[in-house]
């Protein structure tokens, strides 16, 4: 899969697990587990990237003694998954396309 298109894919994958509650990044991998395989050191590059995008703000909390950073989606954030979720029916007639009279072989 190209790069680029599946950095796109997994940022909109993060979003989507921060959408309806702020979560760490523990619980985030967690989520996303029935869905997508992801690692520490890949969660914790797109966090950053989309902190630094201002598609989600980080607030640190103290939880059982130790300080736990929480992730909030923005206003961007959500306008990124709502813009991907346009493109996606675009993706998919591309897909349908390509596809098109392989089934019948």
């Amino acid at each position: 899969m190209d790069i680029q298109l599946k950095r796109g894919l997994l940022d909109v994958c993060v979003l989507r697990a921060i959408k309806n509650e702020p979560s760490y990044g523990y619980k985030i991998i967690k989520d996303m587990k029935p869905y997508i395989e992801m690692s520490e050191s890949t969660l914790y590059t797109i966090l950053k990237r989309l902190e630094l995008a201002n598609m989600l703000t980080v607030k640190t909390s103290e939880h059982d003694g130790r300080l736990r950073k929480y992730y909030h989606i923005t206003k961007l954030g959500l306008e990124k998954i709502e813009e991907f979720k346009k493109d996606w029916f675009e993706i998919l007639s591309i897909y349908q396309f390509v596809v098109k009279g392989d089934e019948r072989r």
